[in-house]
């Protein structure tokens, strides 16, 4: 089964504790503080793996979640980082933050990675807190948490070639014939109902990728048909075939399918419009082809195009128009993508925190470093509790929240951690 579009949702890995210790051995007078750090949490890391073609795992497992790293030790031992968590995806992934729709990572090359979430950073043991201050601290941070995210996978194909062209065509006969690609063939429409792809092999050694691209109907664009079911599909091609049935035994124009096809090519990315096409007239086997012929091939020669005559059931014109194919690949220049939209950022200094109130009229802050700072606060520990403190004020939390009206005894939310205010 062809699976070209998925939702996950992937969680990166907690960093380990810090450990609060002390060095105790005899004859070694004031030992001091020597709690090692935690481990990092792993991350979580899409690859791209040649043996994987289509997002069909991604049907049974749909959440992915990394390892923790482990706590610090006593005498200064760190904890050790969490193993990355990997996730195969085919070439050719493109993947969308499922909540925003922004483009986070497009993978196209075997063996491509791209971090989708960070590990958590290990916290730091009572050894790293050690100044000329405070010489014996008892307190360690935890580890921060891991961050997670829903991600929208699709897959679009990297073919060589893309044979387009209205449902009935021929155009799963053509791949049969030309490669070693089996799909249904069937008189009706929309028998091929997902992508196929073929390598089509030549005598000169040389090859390239065929994808059969699912029957374009008008109105493709907005969704009719398959519509942007299988258009995407297209977008990574190189050179299209556009196949045209010049019998108009189907009671359609082969011209006017030429027209309507560009035109939704050309509605849904401007960029196919300007693609190297070669114009293929199918089913020249029957008498009704033959008589429409010419009258196709000189209004596509009026457009600069020339019309090459095939038979799919055949095999007429099949071997040459392959020939011609290779030829286009091979002097196809890829043109780099340009930024369609120029945006223009501002330089403004963000603030750390914001504070609001929540539905039950508690003060809520948000940011963050204050987020993290509250979630690696061992809030057990009264040295680590003072600390926090400290941090509260330098930050400048505590003046924000008195400018925003708040009382002696006003309950204050941060993250997971609720208390009451008090000067």
């Amino acid at each position: 089964m062809f699976i070209d579009r998925a939702r996950i949702h992937v969680v990166s890995g907690n960093g380990g504790n810090g450990m609060s210790s002390w060095r105790r051995e005899k004859f070694v007078p004031k030992g001091g503080p020597s709690g090692g750090d935690g481990g990092r949490g792993g991350d979580v890391i899409l690859i791209v793996d040649a043996n994987t073609n289509t997002l069909i795992d991604f049907r049974y497992k749909r959440k992915f979640v990394a390892n923790n790293g482990v706590s610090g030790q006593t005498k200064n031992m760190h904890g050790q980082h969490a193993e990355h968590t990997y996730i195969k995806v085919p070439p050719g992934t493109l993947v969308k933050d499922a909540d925003t729709g922004e483009v986070v990572a497009d993978l196209t090359k075997v063996g491509q990675q791209a971090v989708i979430v960070k590990g958590g950073r290990g916290g730091r043991g009572n050894a790293r807190f050690v100044n000329s201050v405070n010489r014996a601290p008892t307190f360690s941070e935890n580890g921060a948490p891991g961050a997670e995210r829903f991600l929208q996978l699709e897959l679009k194909l990297l073919a060589d070639v893309g044979l387009v062209g209205y449902p009935s065509v021929g155009k799963s006969s053509i791949i049969s014939v030309v490669s070693a690609a089996k799909p249904e063939v069937a008189a009706y429409h929309f028998t091929t109902l997902t992508p196929v792809l073929g390598v089509v092999s030549l005598d000169e050694g040389h090859s390239f990728v065929l994808a059969d691209i699912p029957g374009l109907i008008e109105g493709a664009n907005e969704g009719i048909g398959l519509g942007h079911d299988f258009l995407r599909h297209i977008e990574r091609t190189k050179v299209i075939l556009h196949v045209l049935d010049v019998s108009g035994l189907e009671g359609r124009d082969p011209i006017d399918d030429y027209n309507k096809i560009n035109n939704e090519l050309k509605l849904y990315n401007e960029k196919l419009a300007t693609r190297p096409q070669l114009i293929v007239a199918n089913k020249m086997d029957l008498a009704e082809a033959k008589e429409n012929y010419p009258r196709v091939a000189e209004y596509m020669k009026k457009l600069g195009h020339e019309l090459y005559p095939v038979s799919a059931a055949t095999g007429e014109g099949l071997p040459e128009l392959m020939q011609q194919t290779a030829k286009l690949l091979l002097e196809h220049v890829e043109v780099p993508e340009e930024a369609e939209d120029t945006i223009i950022y501002e330089a403004k200094q963000e603030e750390d925190f914001t504070i609001g109130r929540d539905g039950d009229g508690a003060f809520l802050i948000r940011g963050r470093g204050i987020e993290r700072l509250v979630a690696m606060t061992n809030f057990d520990n009264d040295e680590g509790v003072r600390r926090f403190q400290q941090l509260f004020k330098r930050i400048g939390i505590e003046s924000a929240l008195k400018e925003k009206g708040v009382q002696e005894g006003n309950t204050v939310r941060i993250g997971e951690m609720e208390f009451e205010f008090r000067t």
